[in-house]
C-alpha cells in the first residue's frame, strides 16, 4: 500500500481540481459550492522519475513500473470542524488515515469562485485549518491523559512513557503550537507519540493554488505562504490547479511543448510529489532486468532487509544479501555486466543503509 497524502483545505480552494489533475481522473466532483467532496476520493499516482527510463533503456526492459504515492481528497474543512461543524467529524476521521497533509491554499483572486470567509488570505486560511486540528488534538488528550495518568500511578511503565510525552504535547497545544514540535527524549517516547495518532504530528506541505498567469513565478499570496512556511520549518510549492487539469487531458507528447510555452519545465505533479517525498523522508531504489525496470520507495535510513521487504514480505525474513550498484555507476558504465567488471557491484549485508538511486538485486533463502 503506497504512502498516502491527504489533500485538505477550506471549501473552494481547488482541492478536487488538483486531485483530478494529479490522478488524471474525474473521480472527484469539482464544483463551486462547499462540501461537494463528501466521501474521500482516493487515487494512486505514479511518481515521475527520469532515472527509471534511463535504467530501462540500458537494460532493454520490456516493462517500466513506477513507484506510487497515494492521494486522498478530503471534504473541505470550515471553522468549528473540531466541534463537528460542516463535515468536521468526517474530515478529522479521514485525515487520521493519512501519512502527511497537502494543505491546498487559495492564492488566486476570482469573483466567480466563492470564498467561505469572503476574502482571499491564504495565511489566515492555513491558521484556521491548523487551529481546528490543534483543538481536535487537545480535546483528544483531555480525555486520554487522566486515564493514562491513573495507569501510570499504578505502575504501568508504558503509561508512564505516554504521560511524559503527551503531557509535553498537551502543553504545546494549549500554547497554540502543533504536536509536531514536541521533542521526545528517546525512541520509547517517539513511538508513544506516533501511536497517539494526533492530527498535528503529521508533516504538512502547503500547496499554493495560483491563477494560470502566476504558475511559473507565484504571486503575492504564494509569497506570503512561503514566508509563513519558512518560519515554521514547513514546505510550500506553487501550482495552478487549472493548468494541471488542462495538462491531464493532453497526450504525453504534447505536454512538454505546452509547459515550455507557459514558462514551466515540469508539471505541478512533479513538484508536489518531490516535495511530498522530501517531507516524508522517502528515497527510491530500483530493481532492473530484461522483464521490467521498477522503482520502490523506502524511508531514508532503511536497511537492505527493509528494502527487500518492500519487494516481498518473505524477502525481509529470508534476506541473505543485496547485490548493489549505485545509479551513477550503472548508467555511466552501461549496465550490470560492465559495472560488475569494473568492480562497482557490491555485496551488502543486513546492516547496509540503502542510498537513493541504488540498483539492487536481492538474494534470499527459500
Amino acid at each position: 500500500m503506497p504512502i498516502r497524502v491527504g489533500i485538505v483545505g477550506l471549501p473552494n480552494v481547488g482541492k478536487s481540481t488538483l486531485f483530478n489533475a494529479l490522478t488524471e481522473t474525474a473521480a472527484a466532483q469539482a464544483a463551486n459550492y462547499p462540501f461537494c467532496t463528501i466521501e474521500p476520493n482516493v487515487g494512486n499516482v505514479a511518481v515521475p522519475d527520469p532515472r527509471l527510463d534511463k535504467l530501462a533503456a540500458i537494460a532493454k526492459s520490456q516493462k517500466i513500473i513506477e513507484t506510487q504515492l497515494g492521494f486522498t481528497d478530503i471534504a473541505g474543512l470550515v471553522k468549528g470542524a473540531s466541534k463537528g461543524e460542516g463535515l468536521g467529524n468526517q474530515f478529522l476521521a479521514n485525515i487520521r488515515e493519512t501519512d502527511a497533509i497537502a494543505h491546498v491554499l487559495r492564492c488566486f483572486e476570482d469573483d466567480d469562485v466563492t470564498h467561505v470567509a469572503g476574502r482571499v488570505n491564504p495565511v489566515e486560511d492555513a491558521e484556521t485549518v491548523e487551529t481546528e486540528l490543534m483543538l481536535a488534538d487537545l480535546e483528544s488528550l483531555d480525555k486520554r491523559l487522566p486515564q493514562l495518568a491513573k495507569k501510570a500511578q499504578q505502575g504501568d511503565k508504558e503509561a508512564k512513557v505516554q504521560v511524559a510525552i503527551l503531557s509535553q504535547v498537551h502543553a504545546l497545544l494549549q500554547q497554540g503550537k502543533p504536536a509536531r514540535l514536541a521533542e521526545p527524549k528517546d525512541e520509547e517516547e517517539a513511538r508513544a507519540l506516533r501511536q497517539a495518532q494526533l492530527l498535528t504530528t503529521k508533516p504538512v506541505l502547503y500547496v499554493c493554488n495560483v491563477e494560470e498567469a502566476s504558475a511559473a513565478s507565484g504571486n503575492k499570496h504564494s509569497e506570503a505562504v512561503a514566508k509563513m512556511a519558512a518560519g515554521i520549518g514547513a514546505r510550500a510549492v506553487v501550482v495552478s490547479a487549472a493548468i494541471e487539469a488542462e495538462i491531464a487531458t493532453m497526450e504525453p507528447a504534447d505536454r512538454k511543448e505546452y509547459l515550455e510555452a507557459i514558462g514551466l519545465h515540469e508539471t505541478g505533479l512533479a513538484r508536489v510529489v518531490r516535495a511530498a517525498y522530501d517531507l516524508l523522508g522517502l528515497i527510491t531504489f530500483f530493481t532492473v532486468g530484461p522483464k521490467e525496470a521498477r522503482a520502490w520507495t523506502v524511508k531514508k535510513g532503511a536497511k537492505a532487509p527493509q528494502a527487500a521487504g518492500e519487494i516481498h514480505g518473505d524477502f525481509e525474513k529470508k534476506f541473505i544479501r543485496a547485490e548493489t550498484i549505485a545509479y551513477a555507476d550503472y548508467v555511466t558504465l552501461g549496465g550490470e555486466g560492465p559495472a560488475k567488471d569494473a568492480g562497482k557491484l557490491r555485496a551488502e549485508g543486513k546492516d547496509y543503509v540503502v542510498a537513493d538511486g541504488d540498483v539492487m538485486h536481492i538474494l534470499h533463502g527459500a
